[in-house]
């Protein structure tokens, strides 16, 4: 978070519900979207799809 400005460090530390939810979806997935609805300016919903790469011909089969 360093490349934020004092205003964008201060917005985030005052931010609402909806942005600590995000921020720990995007924190637990390795692979996949995070996805934000929103409806009349105000966030609605929070969708998160997540997706498990297996390992193709010539490479090392593991969950990523």
């Amino acid at each position: 978070m360093s490349s934020l400005s004092a205003a964008a460090l201060s917005s985030v530390n005052n931010s609402p519900d909806w942005l600590a939810i995000v921020r720990a979806k995007v924190e637990g997935l390795r692979y996949g979207v995070v996805q934000i609805v929103v409806h009349d300016g105000k966030v609605t919903q929070i969708e998160r799809t997540e997706k498990t790469r297996l390992g193709g011909p010539g490479t090392a089969s593991r969950e990523e």
